[in-house]
């Protein structure tokens, strides 16, 4: 194979992804045409999910908070756990019988069904929920949330334990040779040269949380309405659409393709946001 016909290849890879992302783009744009010409602008800020006859009615806004409430809160609640696997696997543990038990249970967690988590969460933590009296039934917010950032730790955890473990042992010998203790070469060494690259799969967990559906249709009590709490019942917008897509028509399946494609959106602002955020710290 020759260097040029190499480079064709890659090329038409590249340009496929462009026109496949395009295509969702315009396949979700036309598809909710209908629902942004009868509602505009308004439908993003509304609370309504009204799907009588006589008085249809729709707006997103219950289910952007839903998704972002549960997504950021996952997010919270996954960072430390995260981090703390990566510097055990990328610093502390880099080789033997830990990091390979470690290493394993983790590309395990990633690798299982949302079903499953969706599962486990409905039989331990909504029960949990309910003995703890932070919500009478165990649906809500605040379930959802514990479910998915058990689910994107993972993830995180994989891209920030590579990004660590390629800190160059020259970096790290200097921090010693200076008489720093481990801990300081972790803060002064470690954290700030492997900070784009942690930033890089917080994002992409974050991305993860922003699209599960199962486990938080399971999970999240999936009522059409502005959650008062963390440990009130919502929905998200991939529930939505699981939930009602196939029973749809008219304004309402419109609405749902909208809705689709305020989620695909939210997704590219999240994603452009984290490369900026990339970008400066890889100035600095």
């Amino acid at each position: 194979m020759s260097d040029n016909f190499f480079k064709y290849v890659l090329k038409a890879s590249g340009i496929i992804i462009i026109l496949l992302a395009l295509g969702i783009l315009v396949t979700l744009l036309h598809g909710s045409l209908p629902a942004i010409k009868e509602f505009g602008i308004k439908f993003i800020f509304s609370s309504d999910w009204i799907p009588r006859e006589d008085r249809e009615s729709y707006g997103a806004l219950p289910f952007i908070i839903g998704t972002l409430s549960t997504s950021i809160l996952a997010l919270i609640i996954a960072i430390p756990f995260a981090m703390s696997i990566s510097l055990l696997l990328g610093f502390y543990f880099r080789t033997g019988l830990f990091n390979t038990i470690l290493r394993s249970l983790s590309d395990l967690l990633a690798g299982v069904p949302s079903v499953v988590y969706g599962l486990w969460g409905f039989y331990t933590i909504k029960p949990l929920v309910v003995y703890l009296g932070l919500n009478s039934q165990g649906y809500g917010i605040f379930t959802s949330s514990i479910v998915l950032a058990v689910m994107i730790i993972p993830f995180a955890a994989s891209i920030s334990t590579e990004v660590i473990s390629m800190i160059s042992n020259e970096l790290k010998e200097a921090g010693y040779s200076l008489g720093a203790t481990k801990i300081e070469v972790v803060r002064h060494v470690i954290i700030p040269n492997a900070f784009s690259g942690i930033i890089a799969g917080f994002i992409l967990a974050f991305g993860r949380a922003l699209g599960e559906t199962m486990a938080v249709t399971m999970l999240v009590g999936n009522s059409n309405r502005i959650p008062s709490s963390l440990f009130d019942m919502g929905n998200t917008m991939a529930s939505l659409i699981a939930n009602q897509f196939g029973e749809a028509d008219g304004i309402k399946l419109h609405s749902l393709i909208e809705i689709g494609l305020l989620l695909f959106i939210i997704t590219g602002i999240v994603n452009f946001f984290g490369k900026w955020v990339m970008k400066r710290m890889a100035v600095r």
